[in-house]
């Protein structure tokens, strides 16, 4: 290679790295290691390769780097001083001497070899971007398009940016009906390392999706004056959202609701027709429990007297089946919330088989 195509080659690269949005650094390692690997093939297949490549010096060279020796035994690694000579005038014995090779001579299957591997570390180098991609955005609310959907699993491939990852169908709500295509809103649950490399994990079930819709939806959510305190969620049916205000003059239901109630309403309608209970978090525990019931009215809380996190709650005989909630939703909900076993009983004492199932 002549220095002009020295200077070409580096300008290149910088210009495919550009493209790919890759690091020219890491470009320049996985050709460094390409041409290592093919130059073995042709001198031995020791580790005595040297290659610098330095895209602002321009400089571009491959040596074998061997030991001046009195007698040869190994001829990829060893050299007389009569050879080294050759090479430098100042050589002498146990010197190592870097022999400069014309990249003529690595051949056709060497230059093919490299090709191969850079190709591949530019796919690797690509992949690893997309990873970076999700990695910036672990735990945040992301609107991708939806690539495919398999139609056996069921399961969707998405994308987002330059980057692709999977959803499966157990994360994705009953109510979805996805196609290719199809503009949706997914929540990044974690990276994670597998067998194929790290891979992003994201879900439109997870409660963190109902968190990040609020924060985007709620400027009082965002800028910290609205906390949301818990989240417990069955995903397509119903969510319950525990919220605590930090300014006296802020309602913090009311901010999430919004004027006649269009701030709930939009993430409803991102849900599908998820039904959402905004409660007002207390530190005080009958209250937090008796709201987290909602909509169903509490008569009393009694704490379980041996300090288990479990309590007896009381309410109308009209109300039972409304605090429980179709199949023990609502009590089921209201548990996860707040962390407590509720034990929930009608005013009566008794248990009637006729009261009015009032769930919404």
């Amino acid at each position: 290679m002549t220095n002009k195509d020295i200077v070409e080659f580096f300008e290149a690269l910088k210009l495919l790295a550009k493209e790919k949005g890759i690091e020219v650094e890491y470009l320049l390692e996985r050709i460094q290691a390409a041409i290592i690997v093919a130059v073995k093939k042709d001198f031995g297949g020791k580790e005595n390769i040297i290659v610098v490549m330095d895209p602002d010096t321009h400089e571009f060279s491959v040596s074998l780097r061997k030991t001046v020796v009195e007698e040869v035994e190994d001829p990829d690694e060893e050299l007389t001083l009569d050879q080294a000579k050759q090479y430098d005038k100042r050589a002498k014995l146990g010197k190592v001497i870097n022999i400069k090779l014309d990249p003529k001579h690595f051949g056709r299957i060497a230059a093919q070899s490299a090709k191969h591997v850079i190709r591949q570390g530019i796919r690797e180098a690509e992949k690893n971007q997309q990873v970076l991609e999700f990695q910036r955005r672990n735990q945040e609310l992301v609107t991708v398009q939806v690539v495919r959907i398999d139609p056996r699993s069921g399961a969707a491939t998405i994308q987002v940016g330059k980057g692709e990852t999977v959803l499966p169908k157990s994360e994705q709500m009953e109510s979805d009906n996805l196609k290719e295509g199809d503009r949706i809103k997914v929540y990044v649950v974690d990276i994670k390392e597998t067998e194929k490399g790290l891979r992003a994990l994201v879900s439109r079930t997870h409660p963190g999706l109902v968190t990040r819709l609020f924060e985007n939806e709620v400027p009082e959510i965002f800028d910290g004056t609205v906390e949301i305190k818990a989240v417990s969620r069955e995903a397509g049916s119903r969510t319950k959202m525990a919220v605590i205000s930090h300014d006296e003059n802020v309602d913090a239901v009311g901010a999430c609701i919004g004027q006649r109630g269009i701030r709930v309403a939009n993430i409803v309608e991102e849900l599908g027709g998820e039904k959402i209970d905004i409660v007002e978090y207390s530190e005080d525990p009958v209250a937090f429990i008796s709201a987290a019931l909602a909509p169903a009215k509490v008569l009393k809380v009694e704490m379980d007297p041996e300090g288990a996190k479990a309590c007896r709650v009381t309410v109308p005989d009209s109300q039972l089946s409304l605090a429980i909630g179709n199949k023990g939703q609502n009590a089921r909900l209201a548990v996860k919330l707040t962390g407590w076993k509720i034990d929930i009983r009608p005013e009566s004492g008794f248990y009637g088989e006729d009261e009015e199932d009032e769930e919404n």
